[in-house]
């Protein structure tokens, strides 16, 4: 029996994209026969960014009465929408700094759905670096939804990331729900070193045997680049050509100070997405 999401989160927030998020959410719900639950956030001021972002808390104040009447509008059609798709949910309106507040949300459910900042919509700011800080800190897999385009659905044709390490790893398990449902699924290996030795390399024809047990048909597809050339690009190029609905890939990062410093390919991916990508750490 293939492994199926029996929980999907998704997060609202007063952002022109609140509703395209959650209609892909509650479509994803009834594939995989999943709860679906709401989680609202909004920005909230963190006392160490009301110092950074000037004129952000000025906006926050005059705009919290609109933000409270379209809080209430989201929690209707959320309602609304699970009943018309048969879908059993919950709403979870929660205050507070999104950074902090939703992870412990996230780490119940089985899938996370979240979107890309719209840097020319400013409610959809929720916090800073709140996409990365979610991917690092669920423990789940978030797919995230790109700011431009509209995605109803996706899935049928799935991209997979693979350079053997254990965040991609992680990131297939994560992903076999969405991959047994896949019409096809190519795995791409993008081989940078083209010097290295065999052994090195981690050819995709090991992982689709492994997918293969699964149930999962797999296409491997080997890309040789440049030394210098970014893998992002290779992967966002790759999805284009192959008409690519989705991307499964290993998010990196590490810390530094208060901010997360984002792998190269990760944050290529998050600031230029053209499809759905599921990111799993």
């Amino acid at each position: 029996m293939a492994m199926s999401y029996q929980s999907i989160l998704v997060h609202l927030d007063t952002g022109t994209h609140a509703q395209s998020r959650l209609e892909l959410a509650l479509q994803l719900a009834q594939r995989f026969h999943a709860k679906l639950t709401g989680v609202l956030s909004t920005y909230t001021p963190d006392k160490h960014e009301l110092f950074v972002m000037g004129g952000t808390a000025s906006y926050y104040i005059e705009h919290e009465q609109q933000r409270q009447e379209r809080c209430a509008d989201l929690k209707r059609v959320f309602h609304a929408a699970l009943a018309r798709a048969k879908v059993d949910g919950q709403w979870i309106a929660i205050t507070g700094y999104a950074n902090d507040v939703i992870p412990p949300y996230a780490r119940l459910a089985d899938l996370i759905v979240a979107g890309q900042i719209d840097l020319k919509d400013p409610d959809s700011f929720i916090a800073e670096q709140f996409v990365e800080n979610l991917v690092m800190a669920a423990g789940r897999p978030v797919l995230v939804l790109p700011s431009s385009g509209s995605f109803t659905e996706c899935g049928k044709h799935v991209l997979i990331a693979w350079d053997g390490s254990r965040e991609a790893t992680r990131a297939i398990h994560d992903a076999l729900p969405f991959l047994s449902h896949a019409a096809k699924v190519t795995v791409l290996t993008v081989n940078a070193e083209q010097d290295a030795p065999d052994s090195v390399r981690m050819p995709g024809a090991d992982i689709a045997l492994t997918l293969a047990r699964h149930d999962v048909k797999v296409e491997v597809r080997e890309v040789t680049i440049e030394r210098n050339t970014p893998v992002g690009d290779v992967l966002l190029s790759q999805t284009s050509a192959l008409g690519c609905d989705m991307i499964v890939m290993g998010a990196y990062a590490h810390t530094r100070l208060r901010e997360l410093v984002m792998g190269g390919a990760t944050r290529t991916i998050l600031r230029s997405m053209t499809v759905p990508v599921l990111f799993s750490h």
